[in-house]
Parts: C-alpha cells; sequence; structure tokens
C-alpha cells in the first residue's frame, strides 16, 4: 500500500498529508492558513484572521445550555520552505530528505476535521473555538499577540503533544539567569600575586558557582517539578595566562511548573550571591538577574477534563496517560491570561497521534495513532457536551 491508497482511505490522512505538502516555516505560514481558510469556506464554517495573522475558528452552539470548548494548535513547523514530499513506509508517514511537520499539522489535522464534523452534525454541544497560531516553534509570538480577550471558552486542549494519549496538566517556565561579577584590582600574575587585596575573577565565579544550585531542586511523585542548569562560565582569555581576571560571567536557567517553588530556589541562589559579597566586600562584588521568558503552567485543581479524558481515552482504546512536563508549549500563555468573562483559562496539553525523531530530517508519524486519536477526540467532545 502506498500514500495515495492510504489517503483515498481515510479523509484525516489525507487532510494532514495535504497540510504537511505546504511548508510553513515560522512567520511564513501565509501558504497553510490560506488552505485551511478556503477549506472552512468549503465547509461553511466561519473562519477568520486576528490582527496577528492566526486564524479564529468558531461554530455557535446548538445547545446554549453548554459551555463552549477552545482547541488550539500552531500552523509553523520546524524546517525550510523547500517542497514537502509524503511518502508510506512501513506504518510511518516520512518526507522525503526533511522534517515532515507533524509538529503541529497532525493537531491542526485533528482538529479542522472535527470542525467539519460539528459544522455538519445536529448533535447538540455548547460551541467549538479554534486557535491556530504563527511562530510557535521560534519564539511563540502567534499566542503572545492572539486576542484571546475574544475567546469564550474557559477550558482549552492545545493539541501539540507528541504521544497519542497524553494530557499534560503543568509545564515548567523558563528563566534565564544571569550572573555578573567584579573583582575590583587586576594586575600582573607574577608581580601582584601576593597581594590579599586582590582576588582573580576567574576563580572567584568557580567558587560562588560551585556553591549555587544545579539540576533537580525539587520533585513530587517522581516528576521534576523545579530544577537550575547552569549554562556557563565566561572569564579572563584561554590563552592569556599573566594577568589577574576581573571579570566573569555565569549564566542558568530556572525551569519550574511551580511559581511557590521557583521563589524558593531564586532566594536560594540571591542568598548564596549575598553570602560570596559578605566574604569578599571590599574586594570583589557579584550581582544576580533573572528574565523570565515564559510563565509556568500550574496545575489546576479542576479536574473535570482530566477525568473526562480519561474516560474517552479508555472507551476508545487509547491508553491515558496524565502527566506534567518540564519544558515550555502554548499551554504557558493561556494559563496566565483571561478569556472574555475575565475567567482565567484551564489548558492541558494534549497528545493526538505519536510522532518521533520530531524536528529531524527522520522524523516520522505514527499514521494509525492519528486515526485513533481521531476518535479519542470526537469521543471528548461527546462527553464534554453530554
Amino acid at each position: 500500500m502506498d500514500i495515495n491508497e492510504v489517503r483515498k482511505q481515510h479523509e484525516l490522512i489525507d487532510l494532514f498529508c495535504s497540510l504537511a505538502e505546504i511548508p510553513s516555516p515560522s512567520l511564513k505560514e501565509e501558504n497553510v492558513s490560506e488552505f485551511i481558510k478556503s477549506y472552512c469556506e468549503k465547509n461553511n464554517i466561519h473562519c477568520e484572521y486576528d490582527g496577528y495573522k492566526n486564524l479564529y475558528i468558531y461554530i455557535p452552539p446548538t445547545d446554549n445550555s453548554k459551555e463552549s470548548i477552545l482547541f488550539s494548535s500552531h500552523m509553523d513547523v520546524i524546517g525550510d520552505d523547500s517542497p514537502v514530499e509524503t511518502y508510506l513506509d512501513g506504518e510511518f508517514i516520512r518526507a522525503k530528505g526533511r522534517t515532515l511537520g507533524a509538529d503541529d499539522k497532525a493537531g491542526v489535522a485533528n482538529i479542522l476535521l472535527l470542525a467539519k464534523e460539528t459544522a455538519n452534525s445536529d448533535a447538540k454541544h455548547g460551541g467549538l473555538e479554534i486557535l491556530l497560531t504563527r511562530d510557535e516553534e521560534s519564539g511563540m509570538s502567534g499566542i503572545r499577540n492572539a486576542d484571546l480577550n475574544k475567546i469564550k471558552s474557559k477550558y482549552v486542549l492545545v493539541c501539540d503533544s507528541d504521544s497519542l494519549g497524553q494530557l499534560e496538566v503543568s509545564g515548567a517556565s523558563y528563566t534565564q539567569v544571569k550572573i555578573n561579577l567584579h573583582s575590583y584590582k587586576g594586575g600582573h600574575s607574577g608581580i601582584d600575586i601576593a597581594d590579599n587585596t586582590r582576588e582573580n575573577a576567574a576563580k572567584l565565579i568557580a567558587d560562588l558557582v560551585s556553591n549555587l544550585p544545579q539540576g533537580v531542586f525539587y520533585s513530587e511523585n517522581g516528576q521534576v517539578v523545579t530544577s537550575c542548569n547552569i549554562g556557563g562560565i565566561t572569564a579572563g582569555d584561554i590563552n592569556v595566562t599573566n594577568i589577574i581576571n576581573t571579570d566573569a560571567k555565569a549564566s542558568y536557567s530556572i525551569r519550574s511548573s511551580s511559581r511557590k517553588h521557583e521563589e524558593e530556589l531564586k532566594q536560594k541562589m540571591i542568598y548564596d550571591v549575598e553570602c560570596f559579597n559578605k566574604e569578599y566586600k571590599g574586594i570583589a562584588e557579584a550581582n544576580i538577574t533573572f528574565e523570565e521568558h515564559l510563565p509556568p503552567f500550574e496545575k489546576n485543581d479542576d479536574e473535570y477534563i482530566p477525568l473526562l479524558f480519561e474516560t474517552a481515552a479508555n472507551k476508545t482504546g487509547v491508553k491515558p496517560d496524565i502527566t506534567s512536563f518540564h519544558a515550555g508549549a502554548e499551554t504557558h500563555i493561556y494559563a496566565n491570561k483571561t478569556n472574555s468573562k475575565n475567567e482565567k483559562f484551564i489548558p492541558y496539553l494534549v497528545g493526538l497521534a505519536t510522532v518521533c525523531n520530531m524536528h529531524s530530517k527522520e522524523e516520522y508519524l505514527v499514521y494509525k495513532t492519528i486515526l485513533q486519536g481521531h476518535e479519542l477526540l470526537k469521543e471528548f467532545f461527546k462527553a464534554y457536551n453530554a
């Protein structure tokens, strides 16, 4: 069986391949967004651009006593704008000589087919909202610039996980930490070496770093909640050994799905720097700064969606994996924003297909999993509107 036969048999596979075959690197999503807009128009689905060229799709409720729900995916992929040719390799869909872009065309395809099925059904539901964003891969500028104030839904399913059956209930922030250290007196490594008012900044930064946290700072139930990782240290010149260095730097990343434990880690690092400054008062001084690049996606106490998802997964023969992830996604932006009713969004990261070797030329989609993922998605939407 070749890819064309599979496409003829399964509307979802055909839709996925059609999307994957349109190159859409970050901030160059025009062609794929026009394809999606045309798809919606053919199926009488309301679809519009927002001010940042994200796509907002809306299917009105057929039962106003029920609540709407938002499904979200991103249109951009890792890769360039060279042609994409999909082919079947056993049970895998691949792209010849390049990335496939299943992250996140698998999510987009699944959501679009659900929209078509919902729009052409007389089933009772509270409304379906869809947001398809730009530039998730290189900076999340799409979701950051989306008009989320128009969204009516409280619950958000970001269909962007790489494993069928995953429901991620929290995710880690990304905070960049910078330490700058200055030793007041430099000098000659021979003539001035015995002067105890001079300290080499390269040695001092090494001493300071050795006292700072590294690795897992806090974990819970076997999962990492808060971590700290050194990125690098710079001081002096590796080829110059006859000076007493006066300046040094170190950089760290903090990741945490808990603001409380992230703050504890920050305070620990600040305390260690303060202790260093007391020890070397008048000789050297260090300062530490924190810059949040992505806020944490903290676990919500609301268990409604996880329970529905687990039930729907079991009903469709998919093993549910309800967990947390120690990385970032668009869930993090949603989790810190509010909808049109001033309700805080409650997002989840969902896996509707299994994608392997993501972002590489060896990337592939296990095509039977995207079909299972759609059955799961339909069953979940049905249960949500029961």
